[in-house]
């Protein structure tokens, strides 16, 4: 048995390539996918499947498309394309669901499964375990005929027309903004650039070829983002962006070259589309900055919380009629072009807000009320397991048991002067403490409220 590990959770499978990521490990994870929609839909689904760049995954790719076919499914093939991509063509396809083989953001001996709904939406937990178990059992349904596997090539024009109909470009256009994107050689090389040019920026694309060889760590991360801050400086940019692998996170850096962190990306998108729709909401996670709050707050909308996750995001959004939202991790849900993070849609909220604001986005940024923000981990290995953070939540309820409180993923306590929470890992033996305040003392202070 191999010691490489292999992550199973809400966002699909994760492993590494040729070890415990494999065309064998995909087909049996797309059986177990397809039997679980055909018993949730009572019928053959219809799928999409799509990947992101990495060289691993035509083979990976070919694996899923096989065992979809195999099944008897009508497969459409959308070739390299972002995540957000391919929620939007499972939308406008009318399919029932799909995979796209990617690993996000984790390096290059990674690939992965990641599995969409009808909604173009990743699986709720409960059903994420569901498929895991059929994984797990190697469920799959009996072979087919009259399965068929078409291509199509119209996934990154077809999610920029929808977004497009959605942001007017003639006013971005006219501002001719000088841009720089990093794209990482990753899925979004192509949606990226094309659409910056559709609103009419003068583009200095970094990384751009969709090769896979990633041409720096693709974290979006201050230390990995050191070109993109450089060339905006010599390009005398206004802004600078930089994509994930698979074109679901943004990463921004404003026009003195500066990265003010991933945390701002959803607050400077919702800046923009709330304003223009007050008194509406929004939705993020337990662990994402007061920022979006404040920014809420000043249009008159509300903020609702949910379990850290995309999934978990998207539900709540659509149980409130959340008008946008996401995660404090450069990730942007903008309902009326998917369910799924999108990089494309927060790249025109932003270049949108620069021209709505007329103002450098450096002043933009320092607008937004600044908070601290600290992040430790915990080893649960080295401090008792599982059953020991149980304990620690539990005696921070009672000694906290007068302060707003959240439950739904470990614990978050809200205070006067800051927020803390705590909660297990989906994919690691660890756990997250995360906690932030008005200056970074004070948040310190509230991390050092978990004893372990």
């Amino acid at each position: 048995m191999t010691n490489e590990p292999l992550m199973l959770s809400v966002s699909g499978a994760r492993g590494i390539v040729g070890k415990t990521m494999t065309p064998e490990v995909a087909h049996i994870y797309a059986n177990a996918f397809v039997s679980f929609l055909s018993d949730k839909l009572g019928k053959l689904p219809t799928l999409c499947v799509a990947r992101d760049s990495r060289p691993s995954g035509p083979a990976l790719q070919d694996a899923v498309a096989k065992a979809f076919v195999e099944c008897g499914c009508q497969v459409t093939d959308l070739g390299v394309v972002a995540t957000p991509t391919a929620g939007v063509m499972i939308n406008a396809l009318h399919a029932d669901g799909g995979i796209i083989v990617t690993a996000s953001h984790n390096p290059t001996p990674w690939n992965g499964i990641k599995c969409l709904d009808g909604d173009g939406l990743a699986p709720s937990k409960k059903d994420a375990t569901e498929i895991i178990r059929r994984f797990h059992e190697k469920t799959s349904l009996d072979s087919k005929d009259g399965g068929t596997l078409t291509k199509n090539t119209q996934g990154n024009d077809t999610h920029i027309s929808k977004l497009l109909g959605v942001i007017p470009p003639k006013p971005i256009r006219d501002k001719r903004f000088r841009v720089v994107l990093d794209s990482i050689n990753g899925a979004g090389c192509e949606s990226g650039i094309k659409l910056l040019e559709l609103l009419g920026c003068d583009v200095l694309h970094l990384n751009g070829e969709p090769t896979g060889n990633f041409a720096h760590p693709p974290e979006p991360k201050s230390e990995n983002l050191t070109d993109l801050a450089s060339m905006v400086d010599k390009f005398d940019a206004d802004v600078g962006f930089a994509q994930d692998p698979d074109a679901d996170r943004l990463a921004v850096v404003d026009e003195t070259g500066f990265y003010f962190g991933e945390e701002y990306t959803l607050v400077l998108a919702a800046m923009q589309w709330l304003q223009t729709h007050p008194n509406t909401s929004t939705a993020t996670n337990l662990s994402t900055s007061r920022m979006i709050d404040d920014v809420a707050n000043t249009h008159g909308c509300k903020t609702w919380r949910s379990a850290v996750g995309e999934a978990n995001v998207a539900s709540v959004m659509k149980k409130h009629g959340c008008v946008i939202g996401g995660e404090g991790n450069g990730g942007v849900i903008f309902p009326e072009v998917c369910w799924v993070r999108d990089s494309l849609a927060g790249m025109a909220l932003i270049l949108d807000l620069i021209r709505s604001k007329d103002e450098p986005l450096s002043a933009i940024v320092q607008s937004i009320q600044p908070y601290e923000m600290i992040k430790r981990t915990i080893d649960l290995a080295n401090s008792g397991g599982l059953p020991a953070i149980e304990k620690e939540i539990e005696r921070l309820k009672n000694e906290y048991g007068e302060e707003k409180q959240d439950d739904s993923d470990g614990l978050r306590i809200d205070f006067d002067e800051g927020w803390l929470h705590v909660r297990p890992s989906n994919t690691e033996p660890i756990a997250r403490v995360i906690a932030e305040a008005n200056d970074s003392l004070t948040a310190y202070k509230l991390s050092n409220r978990v004893k372990l």
